[in-house]
């Protein structure tokens, strides 16, 4: 089955949404529907249906979301809960009475439990509690993936779910409060360097274990998903390596040239202990990733050095 050719990217501003049209301007595909939230509120559900009438796209992928790291999430739970289930709820159902015939709808993997087995397959789903600083996000992913199913199921439509790893890459946010910890990292050991500070302090205790997919692989996997005939209610995209706080930081340090002594501050938060997703499902129906950490660590400083 070919990508269908006029499909809407919600959330084209983004970083993951910006992956997407790169990818698809790489394979020489048509341009897709894109609207900037000032065109389009997708918290408000009448303003979506009436974009979707007018539009009418063969495929939608909701990469839309409001989106933050642990402090941004664990102190505004209620916002992330509502405009995230929202964007959700709005999309999916007006899609469903359009007769949009597919909807690729992103979560993450943090809908997982906080305890779930190593490395996470789709099945842990909903079997224990949720990591408390990320679970009004947790929630409305939740939520989407399960309306995506039922739907499914109800009207026979094609819609789906892919829960991608912590992702990085160009056009991450880079903000000092609610960025995630890979562009924290960044940009923290790049102003450490600049202003040749003697030392840099991480929040936690360095030993989580995390995952990281480069954006443009999990753009290309998104693709690959769009052409599968009969994709899986759910998958896991991830690259099948972890690495801890601590070395996911010596290695931006390096990366950086920066000379500052790596501290941490055990009394702050370290969030999941672990969180590995099992990629078995996505590797068997035929994709995997193709960009290192390493490499995807030095292209991504440059994107934050090119922003001045």
């Amino acid at each position: 089955m070919k990508i269908p050719d006029k499909i809407y990217i919600a959330g084209h501003c983004g970083m993951v949404g910006s992956a997407l049209l790169r990818a698809l301007e790489e394979r020489g595909l048509p341009k897709p529907i894109t609207a900037t939230h000032r065109e389009v509120d997708l918290i408000q559900q009448a303003a979506t249906v009436r974009f979707l009438a007018a539009q009418q796209p063969d495929a939608i992928i909701i990469a839309a979301a409001r989106v933050g790291g642990i402090e941004a999430n664990r102190t505004a739970r209620g916002t992330f809960l509502y405009e995230n289930l929202m964007i959700a709820s709005n999309l999916i159902h007006a899609a469903r009475e359009l007769r949009i015939p597919r909807v690729l709808f992103l979560g993450s993997t943090c809908i997982y439990p906080r305890l779930a087995p190593q490395p996470i397959p789709e099945s842990a789903l909903l079997t224990s509690e949720l990591e408390p600083t990320n679970e009004g996000y947790a929630l409305a992913k939740i939520m989407g993936l399960k309306l995506c199913q039922y739907y499914r199921e109800e009207t026979g439509l094609c819609y789906h779910s892919a829960m991608p790893t912590n992702l990085y890459g160009p056009g991450d946010n880079y903000h000092p409060q609610n960025s995630h910890v890979l562009p924290a990292l960044i940009r923290k050991f790049e102003e450490a360097r600049l202003a040749n500070s003697p030392a840099v302090t991480l929040w936690g205790s360095g030993t989580p274990l995390r995952e990281f997919l480069h954006v443009d692989d999990l753009a290309q996997a998104l693709l690959f998903l769009l052409a599968l005939e009969n994709p899986p209610d759910v998958v896991n995209l991830g690259s099948g390596e972890e690495c801890s706080i601590r070395e996911l930081a010596l290695m931006i340090k390096e990366a950086c040239g920066c000379r500052a002594e790596l501290k941490f501050d055990p009394s702050m938060p370290d969030g999941t202990p672990r969180k590995l997703c099992d990629t078995t499902l996505i590797r068997q129906l035929g994709w995997k990733p193709q960009i290192s950490l390493r490499d995807g660590i030095a292209a991504t400083i440059e994107d934050y050095r090119s922003r001045g």
